[in-house]
């Protein structure tokens, strides 16, 4: 495993006010995950999951505690900024998909990325035909969300999501709207993107879902009860960590 951290929580807490509540929805949150890791995080409803992924994602900030991004510490940065590193550090699979209607296949894909002044129109398109041909929907790259299945749509999500080569890839119950047949198909899709060396971050409340991730974190009233390392993701390591491994032993 890389030495290299991604995120590194220290004590995360999160707390929110009313004028007479106090509610700790995460009460001292602290783990890492290592570049080219897929970890998923799961646990019942009102754990604090949600909660978490949002401030993974940088759209909320910590009470307390401190929040390593790629080695910098985002915990109490601007909302400018947070924007800003979301938008070029962390790529988002949601449950739901998110994509607009009146964008084809290939817009939606591109939207995220006509917001970086370091990528040009001709790179852009560059990208979202790669992206595009990873997840297999180049053939419906003119097509409207309404023209897809609920499967291809979640593609077309994962293609948005890593066209602009994120640090991190956060997926939200990424098989929660999907049958069996297609969580089968984006899982599949998660554990290939894994291979090649992406970073995974995947809540779930699917315990099929959670056993394919290389680590398990669960949690409970905010805080984590276990991580543990599942033997069935050995199969699934990435490239260049088997590569690592091998020139290690000759």
């Amino acid at each position: 495993m890389s030495n290299t951290n991604i995120i590194k929580l220290e004590d995360i807490q999160k707390v929110f006010h009313t004028d007479e509540v106090e509610t700790r929805a995460l009460a001292g949150i602290t783990f890492s995950i290592d570049k080219g890791e897929f970890v998923s995080i799961s646990g019942p409803s009102g754990c604090g999951k949600s909660t978490l992924l949002s401030i993974l994602g940088l759209l909320d900030a910590p009470t307390a505690g401190n929040y390593i991004l790629a080695g910098h510490n985002v915990s109490d940065i601007s909302r400018n900024d947070r924007a800003y590193i979301r938008n070029k550090e962390i790529g988002f699979i949601f449950q739901s998909f998110n994509l607009i209607s009146d964008l084809t296949t290939e817009e939606n894909v591109q939207l995220p990325l006509t917001y970086r002044s370091d990528i040009n129109k001709a790179t852009q398109k560059r990208l979202v035909k790669e992206a595009l041909e990873k997840v297999e929907m180049s053939h419906r790259s003119k097509h409207f969300p309404s023209q897809l299945s609920g499967g291809q749509q979640q593609r077309v999500a994962v293609a948005r999501a890593i066209a602009g080569s994120p640090s991190l890839l956060l997926a939200d119950e990424p098989t929660g709207n999907l049958d069996s047949k297609n969580t089968q198909s984006v899982m599949s899709l998660l554990q290939r993107l894994h291979r090649e060396g992406t970073t995974i971050c995947m809540v779930t409340h699917d315990p099929r879902s959670a056993f394919l991730a290389e680590r398990e974190i669960h949690l409970f009233d905010g805080s984590v009860t276990s991580i543990r390392k599942n033997s069935s993701a050995e199969s699934n390591k990435p490239i260049q960590k088997q590569e690592q491994v091998s020139k290690e032993e000759s």
